[in-house]
């Protein structure tokens, strides 16, 4: 009995010892950085890695897209040349009559040279509120309009004539799919701001 009340306070005397002693905090060694905001409505010019077709290609389908250049705000490159972009389809209109197929690709992401990744919100521009294809198609069929002429002398008319002129009627042809090759220059354009960290350093 004696063994085991003994053997109690030993354990007890340890924790207690064991208790007071300080616990040194780790300190991690963090990179700083200078974060960068690059604002709604700036264009980066980049490169597709792939061939993009409404005929292929689903929505939802993931791409990718790299700088072609550095980009700079005053002296600080921020975009530099060989970043990747992440995207996807986010919306594909199939041809109809009348008008060929179109799409709609929303970019998500940045990875860095570096290695950091970093959210963004884009779209491959163009002028038609970043509808990439959509064009009318050519007509189906020509019709003849007449076109008239008038000469006037003195104070009469006294001669008229018409020409036949080739018109577009009112049929089109079907819409075609709408491809963008491989290696194509296209220009992303921001329709959120995006803190740039680029600048990280060891």
């Amino acid at each position: 009995m004696r063994a085991f009340i003994l053997a109690i306070l030993i354990l007890f005397t340890a924790c207690a010892v064991k208790a007071e002693e300080t616990v040194t905090p780790v300190q991690l060694e963090m990179r700083e950085y200078d974060e960068i905001i690059l604002p709604v409505g700036s264009f980066i010019p980049v490169i597709t890695t792939q061939e993009i077709s409404t005929e292929t290609c689903p929505e939802g389908y993931k791409l990718k897209f790299i700088a072609t250049n550095d980009l700079f705000m005053y002296e600080t490159n921020i975009i530099p040349r060989n970043t990747e972009f992440f995207g996807y389809i986010e919306k594909i209109n199939e041809p109809v009559v009348g008008t060929n197929a179109s799409m709609k690709i929303k970019i998500t992401k940045i990875l860095m040279p570096d290695g950091f990744e970093i959210p963004m919100k884009g779209y491959i521009y163009t002028s038609n509120d970043n509808l990439i294809g959509g064009e009318l198609t050519a007509p189906a069929e020509w019709v003849k309009m007449p076109h008239y002429q008038s000469k006037y002398q003195g104070i009469s008319w006294n001669h008229r004539g018409a020409t036949l002129q080739m018109r577009p009627g009112g049929k089109r042809c079907m819409g075609t799919h709408t491809t963008i090759p491989a290696g194509d220059h296209q220009i992303i354009i921001l329709t959120a701001p995006a803190g740039i960290t680029h600048t990280i350093t060891d």
